[in-house]
C-alpha cells in the first residue's frame, strides 16, 4: 500500500509538452490521443498548469480529450449548463466539504474521463482533493468491505416542480415522462410516480469496480453521500432527523434493503477524505482523471471559485 500512499496527480507544464505556453501548444501535445490515454491510465490524473487556458478557448482542449461529452443527466450534484455539455462543477454552498467520490457512480453507466478547468480560483481554499480509488479500498476495516460486497441500494425523492433537492424536470433535462421512463428502463432502475407528482427511484448498484486495463479493484460507490449519518451539511443532517428515510431526497441501503450501519459510512466518507491528495487551483489550470480509479470532492472556500466540468 506504500505506493498508492505516494500517488499524486501528474503535472504537465508547457516545457515538459515540449511547445509553447499557449492553449495552442497544449492542443498540439494533445492530438497524439493514443499517447494521452496510456499516460492517463498510468498516472490516473494529469494537471496541465502554464497554458493560459481561458473559458473561451477551453472548449478546444476538451474537444481532443472528451471528443463525445456526456450530458450530466441523473445527475445528483446541483450545476448549471454553461456550454455543450460543459457544466459548473457544483453549486453547493462554499462553506462545505464535498466528500471523495467517483462521478455517476451510482447511475447504470458513467463516465471513464472527466476534465476540471479553472476559469476564476478561489481567494481561499476550493482545492480539488483526489483520492486514489484502490487505496481508499483498501484503507477500509475488512468487515466494512466484506458488509458492502453484495452491492448497494440508492432511493431517489425527485419532486415534480416544488419541494426538497432537485426536480425529476432538472435531473433528466426534459419535461416528458416518457423520456424518464424510457432513460430509467435503459438504466435498469426501478421507478414510481408518486400522487403528488413526485417521482421515486430506485438503483442496484455495484459497490466496487474491477478497472478494464489496471485490474485494479477500487471503491466505487457513493453509499457514504446517500446516507444520512455522513452528511456533512447541517441543514440536510436536520432534515434527515426529520422525514423518514424513504422519504428524504436520497438514501441507500445494503443491496438487500439492510440498513448501512452509521459507523460503516462514515469510516468509507472520512477514509476517502484522509487518503486524499489536494489540488489547488489557479487560473487556467486544466485535470483530467479517470473516474474509474480516482475519486474527487472539494474543499471549502472564499470568493468567487468557479471551476467548470465536462465528461465522456
Amino acid at each position: 500500500m506504500s505506493e498508492l500512499r505516494d500517488w499524486r496527480p501528474r503535472e504537465i507544464s508547457p516545457e515538459d509538452a515540449g511547445g509553447p505556453a499557449t492553449v495552442e501548444g497544449l492542443t498540439d501535445y494533445l492530438r497524439d490521443q493514443e499517447g494521452f490515454g496510456r499516460l492517463l491510465t498510468e498516472a490516473k490524473a494529469v494537471v496541465f498548469r502554464g497554458f493560459g487556458v481561458t473559458e473561451e478557448t477551453v472548449e478546444s482542449v476538451m474537444d481532443l480529450v472528451l471528443p463525445d461529452r456526456l450530458a450530466y443527466v441523473h445527475g445528483n450534484s446541483p450545476r448549471t449548463k454553461v456550454g455543450k455539455n460543459i457544466y459548473t462543477s457544483t453549486e453547493y454552498p462554499p462553506e462545505y466539504t464535498i466528500s471523495m467520490h467517483n462521478e455517476l457512480s451510482y447511475a447504470h453507466s458513467w463516465p471513464t474521463r472527466l476534465m476540471f478547468f479553472c476559469a476564476k480560483q478561489p481567494k481561499t481554499g476550493g482545492a480539488t482533493p483526489v483520492v486514489d480509488g484502490q487505496l481508499w479500498l483498501e484503507s477500509l476495516d475488512p468487515e466494512v468491505r466484506e458488509a458492502f460486497a453484495g452491492g448497494v441500494r440508492y432511493t431517489q425523492n425527485l419532486h415534480g416542480g416544488r419541494g426538497l433537492g432537485k426536480s425529476w424536470q432538472e435531473t433528466f433535462e426534459t419535461e416528458s415522462r416518457e423520456d424518464v421512463e424510457e432513460f430509467l428502463r435503459g438504466a435498469e432502475a426501478e421507478w414510481e410516480w408518486l400522487p403528488d407528482g413526485n417521482l421515486r427511484v430506485r438503483q442496484l448498484r455495484r459497490s466496487t469496480l474491477v478497472h478494464p486495463d489496471t485490474g485494479a479493484e477500487v471503491w466505487f460507490n457513493q453509499a457514504d453521500q446517500w446516507h444520512p449519518a455522513a452528511l456533512g451539511d447541517e441543514t440536510a443532517a436536520e432534515l434527515a432527523a426529520l422525514l423518514p428515510v424513504d422519504e428524504l431526497p436520497q438514501s441507500v441501503t445494503f443491496a438487500d434493503g439492510t440498513p448501512v450501519p452509521d459507523s460503516y459510512a462514515i469510516q468509507a466518507r472520512d477514509r476517502g477524505l484522509e487518503h486524499a491528495v489536494d489540488v489547488d487551483w489557479y487560473q487556467g489550470d486544466l485535470m483530467v482523471i479517470d473516474n474509474r480509479q480516482v475519486g474527487h470532492g472539494r474543499r471549502p472556500f472564499t470568493g468567487a471559485r468557479r471551476i467548470l466540468v465536462a465528461m465522456s
